[in-house]
């Protein structure tokens, strides 16, 4: 079976399209992997390309939550149609919204990997301006059309009902990573780690630099630190290591002690399944899909309370035996989020799907 997936180099969905295409893999599913918006850099097309029959197709174009994206998104559409005719796509999995509309020959899968609605009343705490409506529509319409909707969550899901109303399917998948390469190192070292687009207010890595002072650890922070108006964020008392891939960023996950991610808004969250992975204490934000995702395997703080994201990782810097505990928990815990799971879940829909009529 041949498969079509979108994707785009942006945010988390590259690394799951690449864990999934490649677990699949094992069920004897090839993926078409069409990407859209920025192109990804040269290491990441390798990757991508070193994953036995996955063929990459590129396309630029603006993504359907940029601003002004829609005759893209209208000309990207177009480019699918015929891709997926040309691929003879059994399933067309969209890692997006607005494309679900088309009419598409084989049954199309959405995954509600998150939203601007959902993202916008998390992060600022009211609904979306009217600027984002035509983009409520699309996404609702999609929905709509869609053969099958996956979240990765209960959260998730529950946010794409409240947002767009209940799909006539709609299931949870967890997400899954891959866990080669994230092993705790032979010796933990005394940092805190965190990691995310430091102006991104929904990941909220700028609270865990807020707290370095208020700490006895030093605070270690990975990831890009130019807002897209250019704007240039001072991560103030820590470390700032940029924005890494690969092995760099495997390397500080299995060194540091402690992961921390007080994320406002996080569907799923990937990099805490890495950290986890790695042999690191948790320190996350306490919103319903992280708590969904990890039980007991986790602290838990407001994401808006400062004081007592600084009082968790100090208590967990003073009590050894309490951080060794909570790292063993959430390594377990990781074990449940496997891509191999992840793409057993995913065959079955897929197989599921094929044996039910497409609309015409």
């Amino acid at each position: 079976m041949r498969i079509l997936m979108t994707a785009d180099a942006v945010g988390g969905v590259w690394t799951y399209s690449l864990d999934l295409a490649r677990a699949l893999g094992a069920h004897g599913i090839s993926v078409d992997l069409a990407l859209m918006g920025p192109a990804p850099g040269d290491e990441r097309q390798a990757e991508a390309r070193r994953i036995p029959g996955l063929r990459l197709h590129e396309h630029d174009a603006r993504l359907e939550w940029m601003e002004d994206p829609w005759e893209d998104v209208a000309r990207a559409g177009r480019w699918l149609l015929d891709l997926a005719d040309a691929c003879e796509s059994a399933i067309v999995h969209l890692n997006g919204y607005a494309h679900a509309a088309l009419p598409f020959r084989a049954p199309v899968v959405v995954v509600a990997h998150s939203c601007v609605l959902s993202w916008w009343e998390a992060v600022h705490g009211v609904s979306s301006p009217p600027r984002w409506d035509r983009y409520a529509r699309a996404v609702a319409t999609g929905l709509r059309a869609a053969s099958t909707v996956v979240a990765p969550s209960r959260a998730m899901a529950a946010c794409v009902v409240a947002h767009y109303g209940r799909p006539a399917d709609l299931r949870v998948i967890a997400n899954g990573r891959a866990a080669d390469g994230f092993r705790p190192a032979p010796a933990k070292e005394p940092f805190i780690f965190t990691a995310g687009r430091l102006w991104d207010a929904a990941k909220n890595v700028n609270s865990v630099c807020a707290v370095a002072p208020r700490v006895r650890w030093p605070v270690v922070a990975a990831g890009d630190d130019r807002a897209p108006d250019g704007t240039r964020i001072v991560p103030g008392a820590v470390h700032h290591a940029g924005r890494l891939d690969g092995q760099a960023i495997q390397d500080l996950f299995g060194r540091a002690a402690i992961y921390a991610l007080p994320a406002r808004y996080e569907p799923f969250g990937l990099s805490a399944v890495e950290a986890a992975l790695s042999g690191c204490a948790l320190v996350l934000g306490d919103i319903r899909s992280l708590r969904e995702v990890w039980g007991d395997a986790a602290v838990f703080v407001p994401p808006d309370n400062r004081r007592a994201l600084a009082s968790a990782l100090e208590a967990l810097i003073e009590d050894e035996p309490a951080r060794l505990q909570l790292s063993m928990c959430a390594r377990a815990r990781a074990s449940m989020y496997s891509d191999r799971r992840m793409a057993a879940a995913y065959a079955a829909l897929y197989r599921e799907l094929r044996r039910m009529p497409v609309a015409a």
